[in-house]
């Protein structure tokens, strides 16, 4: 076999044109899609948190440039100051009883007692600096021997699920491709999940990409070992 037969053919005109293009989609597409994102969440801010400043404020902060009202992300200022002064407040003694009254007023209520109850369960636990909610990345054996899924540690089960059970169990969320927003919640047994050293933000885009993007292997002895010890502590 001679060497012009060994060469890869040369690629065309156009085939290099289509090449730089996907490249490009590639490499601008996450871009631009942060940015929309990024603008349409100032956008909406501005235009309903500006609104409920006085019109003396708000002409203050006009722009004198088409397609703009006030400074773009001063609605986002002013909700992060609204925000944390509402959360001082709320610490107080007199915000506590406020808030106490209130939920009991909304816990009084068939429906919106539920949808109250389940978003600040999930807030607390998201947001508490104890969990453990989402920090673990695992391999999962499902839905059958052979096969194994991406999953989330989501914190250790309590209650009586893991009264009925005889193994130490563990909350898991497995995604689903390409939405990460849904999937399954799964109780495996502590002693049956695979910890990857990869993080969490490593894997949410190999599940979005539907395995396209694969992150680099890099073993970490250290959390090795504290998985390790944490099975056999489970264990026993």
């Amino acid at each position: 076999m001679t060497d012009t037969q060994l060469a890869p053919p040369k690629k065309t005109f156009f085939g290099r044109l289509r090449s730089w293009f996907l490249t490009g989609l590639v490499v601008s597409a996450p871009v631009f899609f942060t940015l929309y994102i990024t603008w349409v969440i100032i956008d909406v801010l501005d235009s309903n948190v500006v609104a409920l400043l006085p019109d003396a404020v708000r002409n203050a902060l006009t722009v004198w440039i088409p397609g703009f009202g006030v400074w773009p992300g001063f609605g986002l200022i002013i909700g992060f100051v609204i925000i944390t002064i509402f959360g001082a407040f709320a610490a107080g003694f007199f915000g506590r009883f406020l808030i106490r009254l209130g939920e009991g007023i909304l816990n009084r209520m068939p429906i919106v007692r539920s949808i109250y109850a389940a978003t600040k369960q999930i807030l607390e636990t998201v947001m508490a600096s104890q969990s453990d909610a989402f920090r673990d990345v695992v391999l999962v054996e499902y839905p059958r021997k052979g096969l194994w899924v991406i999953g989330f540690v989501t914190g250790a089960t309590r209650g009586e699920v893991q009264a009925k059970t005889s193994d130490s169990m563990v909350n898991i969320f497995v995604p689903t491709t390409p939405n990460p927003t849904s999937g399954f919640l799964l109780f495996c047994p502590a002693e049956d999940l695979t910890y990857l050293d990869m993080s969490v933000e490593e894997a949410l885009k190999l599940v979005v990409s539907g395995g396209i993007v694969t992150p680099p292997h890099k073993a970490k002895a250290t959390k090795k070992a504290a998985k390790s010890s944490a099975k056999s502590s489970a264990k026993s």
